[in-house]
Formats: C-alpha cells, sequence, structure tokens
C-alpha cells in the first residue's frame, strides 16, 4: 500500500512555486511581481510600534472578527464600501480558497479563460471542484461571446476573472463584468463572479475597478492584496469587498482566529501610510511604461499591462532566454503562454540590468541562428 494515503490526484503533483534563488545566485530577482520597494523607514517604525504592542496582548487571541481591520480596508476602498463588506485573510490566496471552500465544491464548477493565475486550477483541485478554463482572444483580451456562451454551458458556482490578468497584465473592461456577473446570476448555481484586483492599484489612469459595480451585482467579489502595492508580501494580507452575505458565507468555512494579532497590527499601521506607500506605484508605473517601449524597441511582442510586470516575446526557446538571463544574474519568470517570458518592475538600475542583459542575450541567439 502506497504511504502516505495521498488523494489519488495529488500524486506526482509538485508543489507551486516560483523558481526561488538566493541574491548570490540572482542579484537582480523580477520574477515574483514583489514591489522592490520597501515599507519607508516611518512606516517600518509604526508596523514596528504596532507590533510590539500586540505582543503584550499574545496570550490572548485576536479579534476573530478583524473589526479595526475590516473598517480600515473600507475607508481606503472607498466607492461606498462598509466595514460588512468586507473580509480579509493571510494573503489574497487564502481569500480565493476560502471563496472556493464556500461555494466550490463536488459536483461544482470554477471556471476561468486562459492565459490566467496559475494557482486557480489549484484552488479548484484543493477543494474538489471541476475546473474549466476558456479561452482569451490572441491579444489576451476577453472573448465576451465565448465567456458568456461557456459561463451559460456550464453554470459554473465561481467565474474567476483577474483584472488585471496574470500573466498577460491585461484589464477588464466594466461592461465584461456586468456581462458575466449577469450570465452567472442566471445560472442554475447564481455564481460568483470573483474580480481579482491584486494588481489593482497599478492600474493606468482611465482604467476602472470593479469596485463601482458592487452596488449593482450583488454576486460580484473584489478581491485585493496588501502584498504588491503596500509593499507587505512578506506580512500575507488579503482581502475582499462583497455583499455582506457573501462574507457572512465565508465565516462558515474560515478557521477560527485565522488572521493573527500581528498581522491586523502591521496592516492597519500600513494603512496608516498609504498616501506615502502608493507614492511609489507612481514610479513604477512609469518604469512600466518605460520597460514597455523599450520591449517594443527592442522588435519584441509586450501585452498592454496595467499591472506591475510585462509579459513579452516571443521566443523559439523561452528557456535558453531565461537561463541566459539568469548567468547574467537576472531572474525573470518562465509563464504564460509558449513563447512568453514575463518580467517584474524593479527599480530603475535593476530593469536596466535587465536591459543589459537581454540586450546581450537576444544578440548572442540572433548569433546562434535562433
Amino acid at each position: 500500500m502506497d504511504f502516505p494515503p495521498l488523494r489519488e490526484e495529488l500524486r506526482g503533483v509538485e508543489p507551486y512555486g516560483a523558481p526561488q534563488l538566493s541574491l548570490e545566485q540572482a542579484p537582480v530577482q523580477l520574477n515574483v511581481n514583489e514591489n522592490p520597494y520597501g515599507p519607508s523607514a516611518a512606516c517600518a517604525a509604526d508596523i514596528a510600534a504596532a507590533v510590539a504592542e500586540a505582543a503584550t496582548t499574545l496570550n490572548r487571541y485576536p479579534d476573530r472578527e478583524f473589526t479595526a481591520l475590516r473598517e480600515a480596508l473600507a475607508s481606503y476602498l472607498g466607492h461606498g464600501v462598509t466595514a460588512d463588506q468586507v473580509w480579509a485573510a493571510n494573503g489574497s490566496n487564502e481569500v480565493m480558497l476560502q471563496l472556493l471552500q464556500a461555494f466550490g465544491g463536488p459536483r461544482r464548477v470554477a471556471l476561468s479563460f486562459a492565459p490566467t493565475y496559475s494557482m486557480y486550477p489549484e484552488y479548484a483541485r484543493d477543494t474538489v471542484t471541476e475546473w474549466v478554463v476558456g479561452h482569451r482572444e490572441t491579444d489576451f483580451a476577453l472573448d465576451l461571446d465565448h465567456a458568456h456562451d461557456l459561463v451559460k454551458e456550464r453554470q459554473p458556482s465561481v467565474v474567476l476573472l483577474p483584472s488585471p490578468n496574470n500573466p498577460t497584465g491585461t484589464a477588464l473592461p466594466l461592461e465584461a463584468v456586468t456581462a458575466l456577473c449577469e450570465a452567472a446570476a442566471g445560472t442554475g448555481q447564481s455564481g460568483v463572479v470573483v474580480v481579482d484586483e491584486a494588481y489593482g492599484e497599478f492600474r493606468r489612469a482611465g482604467t476602472p475597478s470593479a469596485l463601482e459595480l458592487l452596488p449593482r451585482h450583488r454576486n460580484l467579489v473584489v478581491t485585493r492584496t496588501m502584498s504588491k502595492a503596500f509593499a507587505l508580501a512578506g506580512a500575507r494580507v488579503g482581502y475582499l469587498a462583497a455583499a455582506p452575505e457573501i462574507c457572512d458565507a465565508i465565516r462558515v468555512v474560515r478557521l477560527p482566529y485565522h488572521l493573527s494579532a500581528v498581522t491586523q497590527a502591521t496592516a492597519l499601521a500600513a494603512l496608516r501610510h498609504a498616501p506615502e506607500l502608493l507614492g511609489k506605484v507612481d514610479e513604477l508605473r512609469a518604469e512600466r511604461d518605460r520597460t514597455v517601449d523599450w520591449l517594443r524597441g527592442q522588435g519584441l511582442t509586450v501585452a498592454d499591462t496595467d499591472a506591475n510586470f510585462a509579459l513579452f516575446g516571443t521566443f523559439a526557446d523561452r528557456h535558453a532566454v531565461w537561463q541566459g538571463l539568469l548567468d547574467r544574474g537576472v531572474l525573470v519568470r518562465e509563464t504564460g503562454p509558449d513563447g512568453w517570458l514575463r518580467v517584474s518592475i524593479g527599480t530603475a538600475q535593476e530593469m536596466q540590468a535587465f536591459q543589459d542583459a537581454l540586450t546581450q542575450v537576444m544578440a548572442l541567439h540572433r548569433e546562434d541562428g535562433r
């Protein structure tokens, strides 16, 4: 008999994870869409003070409803969002898993459109939810007729729509969100539509947020994270805004006291510094646009992006290009459709190192005829 008694569908499956290398191996790390700018000294000091205060109470369980954090997140989001419409967890990954635990399950369907975030099928697998994936157009926009028809045909209980999309950076128009909310509401499952705005703060000017649609669609969920714009990837704080009934449903599946007192204190301190932290987002937007222009100037194709990364290609042997960059100390992500690579936006110095390395690699490949 095989040991341990792992579920059959999990046998042989590799754990999720991007390559994790030391700074000695890859001094320029541009592969996991981190914010290259850490919290400011003032923000770090505020976090340290808040955590020190929380440390004096660690003999007690934390506020199970994390009331102060929900109120602060609602205030940050605006759009009329109230605290009873907010839910938070340990990163948007746990938020997504809780949504699938609550609304997925056996004989239910979760649906998205490829290319899409590579963790979505794992959330479905882990909750014994059938995973169905449709397709996007060649420019990675959503084919709305195809999406509408697939929702009507498969009647998903959960539709997952990243906007900006990972790994392409493509944002969804509000008309598409409305159409899919209406389609999902009309199915036998009355499915929820999750718009994953993990990179929402990096949207280009004029690109709307699905938060605007919350009053119109009770089956709409908008998720966010503090990992990216707030430079808190190490704190693991994600959250959502939705109808209060959806938040109440998630309470059924959450683990007791799932957000520690330290996590809550850290997130509240960071929110007090939101204006200064988001100032770095403006710098990253500008650096992203410069990077996209440069890549296109090299004759490469780059997906239009509203995120803090760019998907670029295409390469006959993308792994060779990825390895060539790594050999020069620059780590990017080998993800997305065949032939494409994704680069996170770093500091100006890091992006210059990326450009120098890619120039060398492309010149070498041209000489080799690859």
